[in-house]
């Protein structure tokens, strides 16, 4: 019953400083701070620096503000317009026609930036006003997008598996590597949806596309050739062995600042709008993994993961019920926290239990990856609902029913990671690393 009891005081804690609005990284380290002082007779305060000294200076950390600004340099490029006019050619012909170009764009934009937030601005203001003008309905506009923008999540260089990979001491190279053929799957899974609707759904159709040549589809193609030869040589150099996951970052915010020179976008206004712009996003995401790398401590002398993690292994769960459960775990808290604070608030407990359980670390970062993909468009707090928002002026509830088919996609690709796990873990066991 003391571990009860321990749950139930971490959680009236947790709640009660959330609930007043406090940052989640301030909260997390306000919980240990409570765990420290009532289970431990150590000092609450040097443990605190102690941890939060080792836990910010990882080097393997250093690839998040370099992957953060990397992006943040390209969306202050002509980039979105460039690849629209490269897209477009080899997407009218499809099925569902230029809606693909937002699948197809957040797939090559994720490629290079770890954030959905971020690759949803990039194609929104891409696809959104071309897609209107052709007469495309608003509905499967703002859903394929707000369902595609989460690919971003998990294609890499991805944001949230540098830092699952960080707090459980994993390899971030191999994490980026097993998000591939899942990232590429869930794609084809959206762009199917899109096809499927072309034949089958109601509602209007827009005007067929002019044709053009092979000659012309080809000539329109060398828009896209910056950012495919970005994309080859960061994650190339990284599944090549040729650079770590941090070495990669530095070689992609060179080779973004070169873009943007070379388009004349890049001046000082906007290279201090970009470095500031990841300087925010980096503080506040390591601001989090301080508290929560806190809280791990507090929780370990509790001893409340291990009591946990006994408990599940009592009832005797096999994988495959114990990952039903975390699913419907993570989808609600999901719900009321974004993916990063979900991960790292989660992993003290859940990562003994998945150990536990015999199930591989690197295929659970991906499914954790699918699983937040889908609480980002889930109300009431799907953060790519707020952003779409924004951009298009909807309300919420209209923007969430148009993102359910892709929440529904998103599970099925939850049931075909457990059908095939080698989706995800062929790739980092397979590729030679130096």
């Amino acid at each position: 019953m003391s571990e009860v009891y321990t749950t139930i005081i971490f959680l009236f804690v947790l709640f009660g400083l959330l609930g007043g609005s406090v940052w989640i990284g301030l909260a997390l380290m306000g919980v240990a701070w409570v765990g420290m002082e009532l289970f431990t007779s150590r000092p609450a305060g040097d443990a605190m620096i102690t941890t939060i000294w080792s836990g910010s200076s990882s080097w393997t950390l250093t690839a998040l503000p370099l992957f953060i600004w990397m992006g943040e340099i390209l969306y202050r490029t002509r980039l979105s317009e460039d690849m629209f006019r490269g897209l477009a050619p080899w997407m009218r012909f499809l099925p569902g026609g230029l809606l693909h170009t937002n699948i197809a764009g957040c797939t090559i934009f994720a490629a290079v930036s770890g954030s959905s937030a971020a690759t949803l601005n990039m194609v929104g203001k891409m696809s959104i006003p071309e897609l209107r003008a052709r007469g495309y309905p608003e509905y499967m506009i703002i859903g394929t997008l707000a369902g595609a923008a989460t690919l971003g999540l998990m294609i890499p260089p991805s944001l949230t598996l540098i830092v699952y990979g960080v707090t459980i001491n994993e390899s971030i190279t191999k994490l980026f590597m097993a998000g591939v053929f899942p990232g590429l799957v869930l794609a084809g899974l959206f762009m199917l949806y899109i096809v499927g609707w072309h034949f089958f759904g109601s509602g209007q159709r827009p005007k067929e596309e002019p044709r053009l040549s092979l000659g012309e589809m080809i000539a329109e193609s060398r828009f896209l050739l910056p950012l495919f030869g970005l994309i080859i040589v960061v994650i190339g150099s990284m599944y090549m062995g040729f650079a770590t996951a941090t070495e990669a970052a530095a070689v992609g915010v060179l080779g973004a600042l070169g873009l943007s020179l070379m388009q004349g976008s890049l001046n000082w206004a906007t290279f201090v709008e970009s470095l500031m712009g990841a300087t925010r996003t980096s503080a506040m995401i390591a601001f989090i993994l301080m508290g929560a790398a806190f809280l791990s401590l507090s929780m370990g002398f509790t001893g409340l993961p291990r009591a946990l993690a006994g408990l599940i292994e009592s009832y005797n769960l096999s994988p495959i019920a114990l990952i039903a459960v975390l699913t419907v775990f993570y989808l609600i808290l999901g719900m009321f926290m974004d993916g990063l604070s979900s991960v790292v608030l989660t992993m003290a407990i859940v990562e003994p239990m998945i150990r536990q359980a015999g199930i591989d670390v690197i295929w659970f970062g991906i499914f954790l990856v699918v699983v937040i993909e889908t609480a980002q468009v889930t109300p009431p707090i799907g953060f790519n609902l707020f952003v779409l928002q924004g951009m298009t002026r909807h309300e919420i509830s209209y923007i969430a029913k148009t993102a359910v088919p892709m929440v529904a996609l998103m599970l099925l690709m939850v049931g075909i990671l457990v059908v095939w796990p080698e989706l995800a873990t062929w790739l980092p066991e397979n590729i030679r690393q130096q």
